[in-house]
């Protein structure tokens, strides 16, 4: 008796209409040598996350120039689901697709797509594992606009420029914005250098958003610098640290 070869589950993300609509004509013409499935599509990142938290995918089709979240960032906001699925990129920017290609991070596929090449591509996504996150990053050297945060099943999307203070508590990250607070679990010190430009650190566990800051106050125990920072939207004073004390003169 042969075993019957499950189809291949694929997701296709991209911003433009026609682009979307060719991916699909050109799995049609795959499907007939390659078992596969055609789960879904989306327009944007945020569209993508939701629907693919609910539908699981194996292979997902992704753009990498889309506008408000790039295709990079959106495959590391995918490192998040239960079970990652594989990533071939699509893209008309040959820089990109040569890099990744370089870093043997992934496969892709020059648009304009070619049927052999989709097929290739798709029968090697079979054997193929999730990209790491930290390929993803050499990929885009840019920090995320965006955090995610798996929480009830959901991947939310926290915006970057809406965190107020990232804070290590144990092995997570405190996330607080105006709103409310998020946990992840990221590294502070990753986090600091993705950041740098934004955050600055008043404390071994602790970074604010520059811009959040409004004032300084004295207060704190003995083992601090005996001063706080005072954040907008954010109701209690964080010490600073002995060593990072010179930022009260620094923001002032």
């Amino acid at each position: 008796m042969t075993m019957i070869e499950l189809a291949l589950r694929v997701f296709i993300v991209d911003d433009e209409a026609p682009a979307r609509n060719r991916l699909r004509e050109l799995l049609q013409d795959c499907s007939d040598q390659l078992a596969l499935d055609v789960v879904g599509e989306a327009s944007n990142g945020q569209e993508a996350l939701d629907k693919l938290v609910e539908t699981r995918a194996d292979v997902v089709l992704m753009d990498i120039r889309m506008p408000q979240m790039d295709g990079i960032e959106l495959a590391q906001h995918l490192q998040k689901l239960p079970v990652p699925p594989v990533i071939i990129f699509t893209t008309a920017y040959d820089a990109y697709a040569i890099k990744a290609f370089e870093l043997r991070a992934i496969d892709y596929l020059l648009k304009p797509i070619r049927l052999g090449r989709l097929f290739d591509a798709l029968s090697r996504a079979r054997d193929a594992v999730p990209i790491q996150t930290e390929v993803l990053r050499e990929l885009l050297p840019d920090p995320r606009k965006h955090l995610s945060i798996h929480e009830r099943g959901k991947i939310h999307l926290v915006p970057i420029s809406d965190v107020l203070f990232l804070r290590a508590e144990l092995k997570y990250i405190t996330v607080k914005t105006a709103e409310r607070e998020y946990l992840i679990e990221e590294s502070l010190t990753a986090l600091e250098k993705e950041f740098v430009t934004r955050f600055v650190r008043i404390h071994r566990n602790c970074l604010v958003a520059k811009e959040a800051i409004v004032g300084f106050q004295r207060g704190g125990d003995e083992n601090e610098s005996g001063w706080m920072v005072k954040l907008k939207d954010v109701e209690e004073a964080l010490p600073i640290s002995r060593r990072q004390q010179y930022l009260v003169k620094e923001f002032k």
